[in-house]
């Protein structure tokens, strides 16, 4: 990768030490995206770029962040895991799973249009999506559930998530409480646990380039088919 970075702080020396974050920049320039070069297919972009973040050895280049909006208006944002995209069929999205009475599982349900974020930085790339989230069929989420280590299994029984909770102490009596409850058995699927399905609208595909004007080539769909547009940086 090209570019030099700004000197950091030694904060084994001071550990009051602050960078001056004006300065800290980096120069991309690794690789550049013209219209010419991109998939006609958004779905088919996105698998080459994350075959590349694959390929790269990213640290799970499944993990996106999901921005979701409070019945308040207020946003909200966190990294969770891919789990299923889209290969024949376009209108199976972005699949992911989480507690759905959980701070966003509350957002999607009163509002289910949401953002994606897939930050390859190693990359100098990133892609966004736009779209509505809907929930996944028990039967994907059960056989989803199935396949998950019995630890976390567990754990979805033991956490409230979102939810305020004493102490640590309290999260491991529930872990092991949900333990002796289901020894010796199957740990089925808790009755706030489930899936979403993100059905994009549009996406927007991100190469650095430098001096800062970088490529962004997005995809908007419309009634026959996926629009191609340059956006500036």
């Amino acid at each position: 990768m090209s570019g030099v970075h700004e000197p950091v702080p030694d904060l084994a020396r001071d550990p009051f030490a602050v960078p001056d974050l004006a300065t800290l920049r980096k120069e991309y320039g690794d690789a550049g995206l013209d219209e010419a070069d991109v998939a006609a297919d958004p779905w088919e972009q996105w698998q080459r770029w994350y075959g590349d973040a694959a390929a790269a050895g990213l640290h799970e280049p499944n993990a996106m962040i999901v921005a979701t909006v409070d019945p308040d208006g207020t946003p909200s944002v966190r990294t969770v895991l891919l789990k299923g995209v889209a290969t024949e069929r376009p209108d199976d999205g972005f699949r992911f799973f989480t507690n759905t009475a959980s701070r966003k599982g509350r957002a999607l349900a009163a509002e289910p249009q949401c953002a994606l974020l897939f930050p390859w930085h190693p990359l100098e790339r990133q892609v966004r999506v736009e779209g509505t989230a809907t929930p996944l069929p028990t039967a994907e989420v059960e056989a989803y559930f199935a396949v998950r280590p019995r630890g976390s299994q567990l754990g979805a029984w033991a956490s409230p998530q979102s939810r305020p909770v004493a102490g640590r102490e309290e999260l491991e009596q529930a872990y092991a409480e949900a333990e002796e409850r289901f020894t010796g058995t199957e740990v089925p699927v808790p009755p706030t646990w489930g899936g979403y399905r993100v059905q994009p609208t549009s996406f927007e595909f991100w190469q650095g380039r430098p001096g800062r004007l970088h490529d962004r080539i997005s995809y908007t769909r419309t009634s026959t088919g996926w629009e191609i547009t340059r956006l500036a940086p």
